[in-house]
């Protein structure tokens, strides 16, 4: 009973679309997706505050390397994500890559080209996507899928994120993509004097979330209907907030886009009814792509 108000607290707090869409997984498996998602956020929570916790974080990692070597360290959100790890085979690199990339959230404040961006996703979220699959038994041709899932929800939440990250000191976009657009940062002051350069740059990361999404999707025949339910609704309000930046780009200096918990469980039910469907619409991808950056939506 205590590990399971732990781990409700921590998912609760944590993320709204993850929480929710969760929620609709069979018991057995809602309760290992709360043990993971624990894991990763009480790390997260580390290094995404200001001031960083440096030293709460070494010692979480200190706990969690005390953990796989057989030792109960007292927190139940190390022991039990490792006898989660052990139970379900998750990799050593999956976990190492992941504090990793977490530990560059402490040293690391700008990304040059792509490739730096998606080792540092690959850690951040991609084995995210692969212990998930190992979570709810997927094959293993399921795995590139899982991986392309996590990077593009991450891919969204830097977009969502730009003003927060900004505050913490980081851009997790290439430098390069910033150069290309005319950019010389993405502070609030210097977009608004360059609100057509933000806009192209700004579809220039949507059109690669779109891009790793249909990737995504293409797994979803491997994931049974009673999963999938909660992943495709986890997925499509990803791709609801991806849309309200698309019209209206300068929102994320505003607010953090969020889905309303009604509309998440309107998509939960919504998915429920139609189980036969295993791809979603990429309208959005498709269409969005072309026509904003020919819009001329006013700055928010």
């Amino acid at each position: 009973m205590i590990i399971d108000k732990t781990f409700f607290s921590i998912f609760r707090k944590g993320s709204r679309t993850y929480f929710y869409s969760s929620l609709f997984f069979p018991m057995h498996i809602r309760r290992e997706v709360f043990i993971l998602y624990g894991f990763v956020r009480k790390t997260d929570n580390f290094v995404d505050v200001i001031p960083q916790d440096r030293e709460g974080f070494y010692e979480f990692k200190k706990k969690y390397y005390e953990a796989k070597n057989g030792k109960d360290t007292g927190d139940v959100v190390i022991d039990s994500f490792v006898r989660l790890a052990e139970r379900k085979g998750f990799e050593d690199e999956w976990v190492d890559a992941f504090l990793h990339s977490m530990e560059l959230d402490l040293t690391k404040t700008r990304y040059e080209t792509l490739d730096e961006v998606i080792e540092y996703i690959y850690g951040s979220a991609e084995v995210i996507g692969l212990m998930m699959a190992k979570v709810i038994g997927l094959p293993k041709e399921a795995d590139e899928h899982a991986k392309y899932l996590g990077r593009a929800m991450q891919y969204i939440n830097f977009i969502r994120d730009i003003a927060e990250d900004l505050e913490l000191g980081r851009v997790y976009f290439p430098q390069i993509d910033l150069r290309q657009h005319g950019l010389e940062n993405l502070t609030y002051e210097h977009v608004k004097q360059h609100p057509v350069e933000f806009k192209q740059f700004l579809q220039t990361q949507l059109d690669r979330y779109c891009h790793w999404q249909e990737q995504a999707e293409e797994g979803y025949r491997f994931i049974p209907k009673r999963f999938l339910i909660s992943i495709k609704t986890a997925s499509e309000m990803y791709h609801w907030t991806a849309e309200q930046i698309a019209h209206h780009p300068f929102v994320v200096y505003d607010v953090k886009v969020k889905p309303m918990i009604s509309k998440i469980l309107l998509t939960v039910f919504s998915n429920l009814i139609n189980t036969m469907g295993t791809k979603f619409s990429t309208n959005f991808c498709r269409e969005v792509a072309h026509e904003e950056s020919h819009s001329s939506e006013k700055i928010i």
